[in-house]
């Protein structure tokens, strides 16, 4: 057990028994000789203090001194203990959302007990749905991103400056889209980098990897050679965006197979965007973006021509968009990412601006709706021509809540999986702002869709939906238990 947990249970130990023996902050730092604000530093796990402040404090609290101090808890906070030293709790970034341990602790000991049964509840669904640590630092991350609506003008700032210092020295200001040579001369002469195309295509095991990253005193490049020029160019820009950066931990391989800490993850986040904002800077994609808008109707090849003009992937493309959507046309959306594998639909990265219902969750044992575009584009849409992504358009109307939203997408063959496809769409939230916003939204050659979440929950007959994959048993069993809910009240009502 490590020392920071041992401080955090002696502190959380000490709060509650203030709390039962009915004394202030204030009244028992009195009782004990010592200042509120070092009892409030105890309590928080942040200090430990000596013996004989221990027996002062055991003393005011009715307490034995072995009492205090045992790192055992109640019975019914075994869960408290269990959480607290788990590997996810002591490596979650609670400081990056304003938290510290400390401060979840003082809300776990005001009801102990029903702290550890909610504990043990959460516990208990991770190990159901099989949740793993780095889906827990993932998700964290996309809070974290949530949270600062996807825009951070520190890296939008930091690319901008790196445009002009740095880049004007190797042509960065010059016309679109940046060349692939002129980022790895970037590398090899301001990092002194060695790149290397060909070791990950000799070794079998290693094709499923974008690139490898080997620090040395002079750093190691490997880039999987099967990869499309753009990607090789993200691949460049995001690992100038690591020196620029001074980042230091980091994955190494892309993409990553293992997760080592929350700053792990946000680091990649940092250096990708930063990456992103290099090849795709924020003034000419806003202008890209305007035009876009201002199109009086739906036209994909419109779409198309901005990953041609950037030399982007339909990931990369409309990732940018969610960075700056939000921040310069007050827009909310919603960023989905699915893959298609043997006939499976997998959710596979996601942005959830719009507080869309999306749980990946289910993904694992009922049917997404397959009307939603990102399915539809991977079901119906032919396959890309020259090289090019499917673009499509829809919009989309959840049949429960009502709420619309105009959702644009790609779908194109996994560049290192070529039997697998995936698909990305964007999709914003209808409203007056949308109207505004984007001139098109009124296009009446848009396909209109009623969509719901998975096939198992949702009310459309057969007549309404022939693309359900599966029959409503969630919504038949809902229906049933708010019917038995029903007949019991009745039953109630006839004998008061």
């Amino acid at each position: 057990m490590t020392t920071n947990l041992i401080n955090i249970i002696f502190g959380m130990k000490v709060r509650q028994a203030r709390l039962e023996a009915n004394m202030t902050l204030s009244e028992f730092a009195a009782a004990c000789d010592l200042s509120p604000s070092y009892v409030t530093e105890i309590e928080k796990g942040r200090k430990h203090p000596r013996a004989d402040k221990i027996m002062r404090m055991a003393e005011a609290l009715g307490k034995s001194y072995d009492d205090l101090v045992s790192i055992r808890l109640d019975p019914s906070l075994a869960y408290l203990e269990t959480t607290l030293s788990s590997a996810t709790f002591q490596r979650f970034p609670f400081e990056e959302f304003g938290l510290e341990p400390g401060d979840l602790i003082t809300l776990l000991t005001r009801k102990p007990e029903k702290a550890s049964a909610l504990l043990h509840a959460v516990v208990e669904i991770a190990r159901r749905y099989d949740l793993q640590e780095e889906e827990f630092l993932r998700a964290a991350l996309r809070s974290y991103q949530e949270i600062h609506e996807n825009y951070f003008q520190d890296l939008e700032e930091a690319a901008l400056a790196f445009t002009v210092v740095t880049g004007q020295k190797y042509g960065l200001t010059d016309a679109l889209p940046l060349s692939r040579e002129v980022l790895e001369t970037i590398l090899r002469e301001e990092y002194d980098y060695l790149i290397d195309l060909e070791a990950i295509a000799r070794d079998p095991h290693l094709h499923g990897y974008r690139s490898i990253y080997v620090s040395r005193k002079r750093p190691y490049l490997f880039i999987n050679a099967a990869l499309r020029d753009c990607q090789i160019k993200f691949v460049l820009a995001r690992e100038i965006g690591y020196q620029h950066l001074q980042i230091k931990e980091r994955s190494y391989v892309s993409t990553p197979n293992r997760i080592d800490s929350f700053q792990q993850v946000l680091n990649d986040h940092l250096a990708a965007y930063f990456g992103g904002a290099l090849l795709m800077p924020r003034q000419k994609m806003l202008a890209a973006l305007q035009a876009f808008f201002d199109l009086p109707t739906w036209q994909p090849e419109a779409l198309l021509d901005m990953l041609d003009t950037f030399d982007v992937t339909s990931e990369m493309l409309f990732y940018r968009f969610s960075e700056l959507i939000p921040q310069f046309y007050g827009i909310k959306h919603h960023f989905l990412r699915f893959h298609e594998v043997e006939g499976n639909y997998v959710l596979y990265k996601q942005l959830n601006l719009n507080q869309l219902i999306v749980p990946s969750g289910i993904g694992l044992n009922e049917h997404y709706c397959r009307r939603w575009l990102s399915v539809k584009l991977l079901r119906d849409f032919p396959e890309p021509v020259d090289g090019r992504p499917v673009a499509g358009v829809q919009m989309s109307e959840f049949v429960h809540t009502r709420d619309r939203f105009l959702c644009l997408g790609f779908s194109r063959p996994l560049t290192l999986s070529r039997s697998a496809k995936s698909s990305v769409i964007i999709g914003f939230r209808v409203d007056a702002e949308l109207y505004n916003a984007i001139r098109f939204t009124n296009d009446p050659a848009i396909p209109k869709v009623y969509i719901h979440e998975t096939c198992e929950r949702c009310p459309l007959t057969p007549e309404q939906c022939s693309d359900r994959a599966a029959p409503p048993t969630i919504l038949r069993a809902e229906e049933a238990a708010t019917a038995r809910r029903l007949a019991v009240n009745r039953l109630r009502e006839s004998v008061s």
